[in-house]
């Protein structure tokens, strides 16, 4: 390489001060053209396009001209780059460059609630919607930190601010050193949001629904503010809001889940947003194809765990160990499925690596430099001065001695904005190879210098079969050099020196030995060490376990699919007039039942011998919290009914599956009993291995969980939480009564807005659109209850205001009220036999159930428990025990009565030509102890099969102990490590988790958990 590089460009970009024409200077100015050369290089102007034997011409921060026979313009710096490569520097869209640490807020959950924002001024009144931020007033330059990331190639990146809901505006700039007002390159360069609430310590929200339903009513707050502006409150919030609706939205999700909820939110606005992803969107690829949306894909892969003491393995779940192994197929699995993405380095850590593994993986070097340049620009909408290298764009390059993806490339300069950073100095010596060492009075020894980089970073000497290590420095073609051998000197010798030739390479200089003597050294090459060599690189292991569905244990690696199914001669427990039928066949097709008869015939079917077995409908858990995530209750107010559990849906809980190994197909999943108007339910079918929409019970009515009691109240709350109303039961009423009053004059106000048409239009409250939904009979009410005196206060509340109890849950003293409870219409869902684990329980008893059946009340049997829901089928025999119910009619508290309860009757519940194969065959008459399901059908689908289990039991063993035995053989070759921490899950109940921050790992108390080891505890 010429001089010219080292000398004409470090002279001139050293001294060079960058145009700065609003700020005064103190002193003479010394602005010098800043107009440089490269020339004979290869330049990478973008994936598509390479040049020869090329030149670039850099004019003032910007790119005057490139190609291969462009002219030197006179004056120019001129550097001879032969051999060497230019690429556009690359561009990370999702980076916290420049902004204030967001430092974790510690929220004092037992201490006193707070329900408002604390933050002064016409703002929005939830601390976690701060669109009014704005990043480029905020954004500082940070030398140190922008030379880290220009040390990995990247000469600009999208400053976004990491905390909120709706976080506001991100600033792109370049990573050039100077003022802010010289590097900002596009102020408001995205719109951020996320479902973490961040640093706010304001109680609301306190669960992921939470989260989800404050952004759906702050978007639809924007819209009505930007309809009525000038005529309601002045809000900079929503204002700044919708002044960002035009820029790229980029949404942070924390896994592939919450990558489809996003996306819902999205359409339902017409957003359709970029998201910032988690890197494991190839488990649910093809849905997140359909999303139609762009991502920022990270490549932080997960280390290897050191699972060594079978122990520690054990903490681990199946599902980290297979993360570990697929994680780094991912870009490649987007590239080939046509998603458009771009990359961000995250961290930093180990970046180089992860993206040569992710190649080496399946992703294209061609991908691979577009989602670092051209993507991420043009998602930000920034490819006209960014992302290629073309005229009139940002000098912002990077010159490597080869292939950029290469694992012995070096980057050797990093130039953003036109200005210089030297990362690795093309004219250093390469001092790496073997040598012979010789000390004047001493044994000649081997020194052999190593590494993938010029500095020879590792160093190392030997004397016959004994080794040792070498401490070095080196400064330009300066170095120092210590060691010691114990078959050679009794102490350590230093060495200091320099490089005096280069071809071949001899170092030398001089030594102090242990005595203190100072003498004379020479090393001579011999040969290149074994990294200098063409050493064929290490193939990535292409022998890789396949991605489930879900992505846990028993998940399925082909989604099962719906057949003709003929079940012959059973004992079929019809649930309708023919009572139970012996010996007799059900025909099932296209998801449905299709004949229920004797000696029934199908061309085409699967033959499941049914004899001495038991065939009945599926099991309806009426009340469940299972297949939820981060949080169940939404407590922080006294009415949330906004809130829906069905935008929390957990498809990968695996209670799901050990639910339909009980006989399950159906679970209406209730928000907690926090409050004493909670929020939304969701009724879903078992399907096991569907994404969360697709688990959704089609078509059915909308409920909504209300509580009364010592929860309500906050009985059990703590000492602190003694300031949301209410604290009595009286209360509880007010709040009620006070909600529809509500709900009634905000229906009038809608009604009357509609038929004034002044062009004032009512705020959409999605609070009190469900219950206006209830006093129109389109969402129906469950409610958690104990005492006589709540439940006969809630009835004379729904009367007096209009509306119906569909279902009073628990019900635990529905046997002293069941004929009120029939006078009002109302179903009881109640327990079997639980009592005595709270005070307001006292008076259950276990006859409570057959009373209120005798009394004419629609009465079931629910679980409110994921391990009790694995054998309701057992809860249901104690109404036979208890009370003498008829078997017939004992099943039909868990199948046809919550089917009713659940207003789908008419399409399950009991086995009726017509309706949906919500079916299970049993071992055993249902009821007994020892019964078994052997097959659980939902929709005609075999989602459990007690044979197909016992072979899944054994691949789950198998695929763990080939990926422990993978990760111990990764760590032997030096592979990094982390210790293995297990996954916490939860199985919620009514009272789980009051107060939870948007995370998992905030859940104070107030919780069950367990270890999500589900092919463990199987």
């Amino acid at each position: 390489m010429k001089k010219s590089l080292l000398i004409a460009l470090i002279t001139a970009s050293s001294t060079w001060a960058m145009a700065q024409v609003t700020f005064p200077v103190n002193g003479v100015n010394d602005k010098r053209p800043d107009l440089y050369a490269f020339t004979h290089a290869t330049i990478v102007v973008n994936a598509e396009t390479v040049l020869q034997n090329a030149t670039l011409i850099v004019r003032d921060k910007k790119i005057e001209a490139i190609g291969p026979n462009v002219a030197i313009p006179k004056g120019a710096v001129v550097a001879d780059l032969q051999g060497k490569y230019i690429y556009p520097a690359l561009i990370d869209a999702y980076s916290a460059y420049g902004l204030p640490e967001v430092k974790a807020t510690a929220r004092n959950f037992r201490g006193n609630p707070q329900f408002l924002s604390n933050k002064k001024g016409a703002y929005n009144w939830n601390e976690a919607i701060v669109p009014e931020f704005s990043a480029e007033r905020t954004f500082q330059v940070d030398e140190k930190k922008a030379n880290e990331l220009r040390k990995l190639g990247f000469g600009a990146v999208n400053v976004v601010n990491k905390d909120g809901i709706a976080r506001g505006t991100s600033v792109f700039v370049n990573l050039a050193a100077g003022k802010e007002n010289e590097v900002i390159v596009k102020d408001k360069s995205s719109s951020n949001y996320s479902f973490n609430k961040g640093t706010s310590t304001q109680d609301y929200p306190s669960s992921l629904m939470g989260c989800i339903a404050l952004l759906r009513q702050t978007n639809y707050d924007a819209r009505w503010y930007k309809t009525n502006e000038g005529k309601v409150e002045y809000n900079i919030s929503l204002d700044e809001l919708n002044k960002q609706q035009a820029i790229p939205q980029l949404f942070e999700v924390d896994n592939d889940l919450d990558l489809l909820r996003a996306d819902k939110l999205g359409d339902e606005f017409g957003i359709q947003y970029i998201f910032k992803s988690a890197g494991d969107e190839y488990k649910r690829l093809d849905y997140v194809k359909a999303t139609n949306g762009s991502l920022i894909v990270p490549v932080n892969f997960p280390k290897a765990f050191d699972v060594e003491d079978q122990y520690d393995a054990l903490q681990i779940s199946l599902a980290q160990l297979k993360n570990w192994e697929l994680a780094p197929t991912n870009p490649g699995q987007l590239e080939k499925a046509g998603i458009k993405f771009a990359i961000t380095a995250g961290d930093g850590q180990d970046f180089w690596d992860n993206i040569r593994k992710a190649i080496e993986y399946g992703l294209t070097e061609k991908q691979a430099l577009k989602a670092l340049t051209e993507t991420p620009a043009e998602l930000l909408r920034v490819s006209d001065k960014v992302g290629s290298l073309k005229t009139g764009m940002y000098a912002n390059f990077i010159i490597s001695s080869g292939n950029l993806f290469k694992k012995d490339n070096l980057i050797l300069e990093n130039w953003s904005q036109g200005q210089r950073l030297v990362i690795n100095d093309a004219s250093l010596a390469d001092v790496r190879g073997v040598y012979e060492l010789k000390i004047d009075g001493m044994q000649p020894v081997k020194l052999t210098a190593s590494g993938n980089s010029p500095f020879a970073a590792e160093w190392s000497v030997q004397l016959d079969t004994v080794k040792g290590k070498v401490t070095s420095t080196r400064l330009n073609d300066m170095l120092t050099l210590s060691f010691s051998l114990k078959n050679l000197t009794q102490g350590a010798v230093s060495l200091s020196g320099y490089v005096a030739n280069r071809q071949p390479a001899q170092l030398k200089g001089t030594a102090v030995l242990p005595n203190g003597n100072s003498v004379n050294w020479v090393a001579d090459w011999k040969e290149a060490g074994k990294e200098n060599g063409k050493k064929e690189a290490e193939k990535a292991d292409q022998n890789l376990g396949k991605v489930t569905y879900p992505f846990v244990a028993f998940g399925w690696s082909e989604q099962p699919k719906a057949e003709k199914v003929l079940i012959k001669n059973a004992t079929v427990w019809t649930n309708e007039k023919e009572g139970k039928l012996e010996n007799t066949d059900v025909l099932i097709d296209g998801g449905k039942i299709i004949q229920v008869g004797k000696n029934l015939s199908a061309v085409g079917a699967k033959v499941v011998d049914g004899t001495g077995k038991h065939l009945t409908p599926g099991i309806i858990d009426e009340h469940s919290h299972i297949a939820i995530t981060r949080g169940v209750n939404e407590g922080t107010q006294a009415v949330t009914s906004e809130v829906r559990i069905g935008d929390a849906l957990n498809s990968e809980d695996i209670n799901i599956y050990r639910q339909l190994a009980g006989g399950v197909t159906s679970s209406h999943l209730l928000h907690g009993s926090a409050n004493p108007i909670g929020g939304q339910s969701q009724l879903i079918k078992l399907r096991w291995g569907k994404a969360p929409e697709e688990l959704k019970f089609e078509g059915s009515d909308g409920f909504i969980k209300f509580a009364l009691g010592e929860n309500v109240k906050q009985a059990n709350w703590g000492e602190n939480q003694r300031y949301r109303f209410p604290q009595t039961r009286m209360g509880v009423e007010q709040v009620m009564t006070d909600a529809f009053q509500r709900a009634k004059e905000y229906q009038k106000l809608n009604e009357a807005a509609a038929k004034a048409k002044n062009g004032l239009s009512p705020r959409r409250d999605l609070e009190l659109d469900a219950l206006v939904e209830i006093l129109n009979k389109k969402r129906f009410i469950t409610c958690h209850s104990y005492v006589q005196s709540e439940i006969n206060m809630l009835m004379h509340v729904a009367d007096s205001m209009g509306f119906k109890v569909n279902t009073f849950t628990h019900i635990l003293e529905g046997y002293k009220v069941a004929d009120k409870m029939k006078a009002h219409g109302a179903a009881g869902s109640t327990f079997s036999d639980w009592w005595a684990y709270k005070m307001e329980v006292k008076d259950a008893i276990p006859y409570n159930g057959a009373i209120m059946h005798n009394v004419g009340l629609l009465t079931a049997f629910n679980s409110d428990d994921a391990e009790m829901a694995r054998r309701l089928n057992q809860e249901a025999a104690k109404a036979v025990k208890y009370g003498n119910v008829s078997e017939e009619e004992a099943l039909m508290f868990v199948t046809l009565n919550p089917a009713k309860m659940l207003h789908v009757d008419n399409e399950v519940g009991s086995v009726k030509v017509g309706k949906d194969a919500d079916l299970v065959l049993w071992s055993n008459h249902p009821l007994s102890i020892y019964a078994k399901a052997e097959k659980t059908f939902v929709d005609g689908i075999a989602y459990f099969d007690i044979e197909k289990d016992k072979q899944m039991q054994q691949e789950v063993k198998t695929e763990r102990a080939r990926l422990i035995q993978k990760m111990i053989e990764a760590k032997s070759k030096g592979a990094k490590t982390q210790k293995p921490s297990s996954e916490i899950a939860f199985d919620y109940h009514c009272d789980s988790d009051y107060h939870f921050g948007g995370n998992e790992g905030d859940a104070e108390y107030n919780f069950q958990y367990r270890l999500d080891h589900s092919e463990n505890q199987h």
